[in-house]
């Protein structure tokens, strides 16, 4: 608000107007306590001197007006910029909130921090690796040609109980050579650890006797238990199918199978029991008590785990002694009924069995599908309640390591 140069005493059109205009200039949000060479603090009284007409009076004091807000304007953006960057500083310093998805996304990291480890350590894996088979190029050279040899034999067997009366007893006869031999090298090369005694639970001579030492003498002991009882198999092939018939050399494999696993599990005992008791980092009465410790818990597993093999070998037995059929002796009705022909060989019927489903096969040919299968073979009715494996001549490829 201007005041009339009248009211202050001076004469119009003199030419020198005192011009007393308070003019008062907030400082802008924000920008409390904070001096600025630009804003005044407080109110400002100024005074103005105009020379001139009171047109021209007029005139400057619109011009002033205008440089008086735009001399305002310009602390108040300068205001308003601070605000918005305290704004951001403090927005950055703030902790951000926490997101669901950052457990994925962190998980997500380690498994590519881990990758990269994984890519930046392979040469040096590669390196152990080939040391490790280069130290021990021996025994691994020896296991992968047992065990090779176990393949190939197990599937000879197995092809051959599957021919039933057509099997080659030649075939039979040089299996059980095969295995006989490479027993026998095994065990004359490697004389000096007497790994035979393995057999017959009894510890080798092996010094010193460390862990990768007994790992080697437990393997190779059951893979030649393997052999061992695979060579009783082929002697049962050998026998004349008059004599024996499918059903009883189904269930003399099944027995002979089921009293090898039990051999190998029980052959590393006394050489495990030897490594936990004698071999330990710690001499004197604080080792050999540990050792004796770790001993008897090896000793308590192994019992829990002979107690389900004996009950298994107690079902074998009784149905080795007892004998076993599937379903009930089919009549002429109802084999001509069904057509005369056996739904899995084709061809007639030899001592036909009538399923709970009156379905009827062959005897040899239903064993031969209950071997591994709990239905029948047309309607999938379930028969059965166990599947009696081992009677197709397999062996069990496990390796009893302990």
């Amino acid at each position: 608000m201007q005041p009339d140069p009248k009211e202050l005493g001076a004469p119009a059109g003199s030419g020198l107007t005192l011009n007393l205009q308070p003019e008062l200039v907030t400082r802008p949000p924000g920008a409390s306590g904070v001096p600025d060479s630009g804003v005044p603090d407080s109110k400002d009284a100024r005074v103005h001197i105009h020379h001139g007409e009171s047109g021209e009076g007029s005139s400057s004091r619109r011009c002033r007006v205008g440089s008086h807000g735009h001399s305002r304007s310009q602390p108040q953006g300068q205001g308003r910029s601070r605000t918005q960057r305290r704004s951001a500083s403090e927005t950055e310093l703030d902790p951000p909130e926490a997101d669901p998805d950052s457990e994925p996304n962190s998980s997500l990291s380690e498994l590519r921090c881990l990758i990269r480890w994984l890519q930046k350590s392979f040469p040096f894996l590669i390196i152990l690796c080939a040391k490790l088979v280069l130290q021990h190029i021996l025994g691994l050279a020896v296991g992968v040609g047992l065990y090779t040899t176990f393949l190939h034999v197990n599937k000879s067997v197995q092809t051959q109980v599957f021919l039933q009366d057509r099997r080659s007893r030649l075939r039979c006869v040089w299996l059980l050579l095969f295995l006989s031999a490479s027993s026998l090298l095994l065990y004359y090369t490697f004389r000096s650890e007497t790994l035979h005694n393995c057999l017959v639970f009894l510890g080798p001579t092996v010094e010193p006797l460390g862990f990768w030492e007994v790992l080697w003498a437990v393997g190779i002991t059951n893979i030649v238990i393997k052999f061992l009882f695979m060579g009783i198999k082929c002697l049962i092939l050998l026998l004349p199918f008059s004599l024996v018939t499918y059903r009883v050399q189904g269930r003399c494999l099944m027995l002979t199978e089921e009293l090898g696993q039990v051999h190998q599990a029980m052959a590393p005992v006394p050489v495990w029991f030897r490594y936990l008791v004698t071999y330990q980092e710690v001499d004197g009465t604080p080792g050999l008590t540990l050792g004796i410790l770790l001993a008897l818990l090896y000793l308590i597993l192994k019992l829990l785990g002979f107690y389900g093999q004996w009950t298994s070998l107690l079902k074998t037995v009784g149905i080795f002694l007892k004998g076993e059929h599937t379903g009930t002796a089919a009549t002429r009705s109802q084999c001509g009924d069904a057509g005369d022909v056996c739904p899995i060989c084709q061809g007639e019927f030899r001592e036909p069995r009538a399923l709970l489903c009156q379905h009827i096969f062959c005897d040899e040919c239903i064993a031969l599908w209950f071997n591994r299968e709990k239905s029948c073979p047309l309607c999938r009715t379930v028969i059965t309640e166990k599947v009696y494996k081992w009677r197709d001549g397999a062996t069990s490829s496990h390796l009893q390591i302990y």
